[in-house]
């Protein structure tokens, strides 16, 4: 490396959002998403910067080889299939000040609904998915880092767009819509309506809920579907309603529960034609103890 290391530091900064956003949607962790970046500015440190004629494609390239690798050690690492109840990190903001046309455009990309089925894909498919469709990546580019022809390549995203489309119902983007009705889901969780619970929740509603390895008990992790199952569930924590505040969890309008302001659960969902089709719920202590919360809406 011959250019100047204060220099290259700089260059690096400009494009470090892009990388750490490649690495978030790849990984769906903030943590390994911050190692990711960090192991790409250490590549950059051994190669021929000079040499490099488009930093930022080059950058975005080594990020996915490096993701595609901690993905792959992450599957062979695990004894069991994939942790169905696995919600990823969320990315929380205050839901004053939001700007729908932005946060649309956001939710496309990073909603959480999104995040927990390119769990489901394989590391390649994965990789081709988000770099392609995402980060408009050419094929010809992507091709190297996965092995495979760009033919082969574009086979791989067409498969995993394929899982995405077909994971889940259309959501509602608009955001005063979503608000209304987590406003009445809210009320109705106060209150214990357990009838009015049922009927803001679609008759095929799915709740995943990841606390953790060590939580044990009703607050464990769990997958539960239909309304009247999910109804039940959130009765069952009713009390701690009164200390829920609504969000924006990954674009969409989400609820964030801290009693005493200590967060509980981060809970982000899916609505379309006025009813919740998806609730996302993360509980995991140790997790939420990493995340940035902002102040509440109310």
């Amino acid at each position: 490396m011959t250019m100047d290391t204060e220099l290259l530091a700089g260059r690096f900064q400009e494009h470090r959002g892009q990388l750490r956003a490649v690495a978030y949607r790849m990984l769906g962790s903030f943590a390994e998403a911050e190692d990711a970046v960090q192991e790409v500015w250490l590549k950059l440190g051994r190669a021929d910067a000079d040499g490099i004629r488009n930093l930022g494609g080059w950058l975005t390239t080594v990020v996915g080889r490096v993701c595609l690798d901690m993905l792959r050690s992450r599957a062979a690492r695990r004894e069991q299939p994939i942790d169905e109840t696995f919600v990823p990190d969320p990315v929380i903001r205050p839901l004053s000040g939001a700007d729908p046309e932005q946060e649309v455009l956001e939710a496309d990309s990073v909603g959480l609904a999104l995040l927990v089925v390119l769990e489901t894909l394989e590391p390649a498919e994965r990789l081709a998915f988000v770099l392609h469709d995402l980060f408009s990546v050419p094929f010809d580019d992507i091709a190297p880092i996965v092995e495979r022809s760009s033919a082969a390549t574009r086979q791989l995203a067409s498969r995993a767009r394929r899982r995405v489309q077909g994971a889940s119902l259309s959501a509602d983007p608009d955001l005063g819509r979503q608000r209304q009705v987590l406003d009445a889901f809210l009320a109705a969780s106060r209150c214990g309506d357990f009838e009015a619970l049922v009927a803001l929740l679609h008759p095929d509603v799915v709740l995943r809920v990841d606390s953790g390895a060590l939580v044990r008990g009703a607050a464990a992790s769990k997958v539960l579907h239909g309304a009247r199952t999910v109804a039940e569930q959130a009765l069952t924590f009713r009390q701690f309603a009164d200390s829920a505040h609504l969000a924006l969890v990954n674009g969409t309008v989400g609820m964030v529960t801290a009693p005493e302001g200590r967060p509980l659960s981060v809970m982000a969902v899916t609505v379309a034609d006025g009813r919740i089709t998806g609730m996302y719920i993360l509980a995991d202590p140790e997790r939420l103890d990493r995340l940035d919360f902002p102040a509440g809406d109310g």
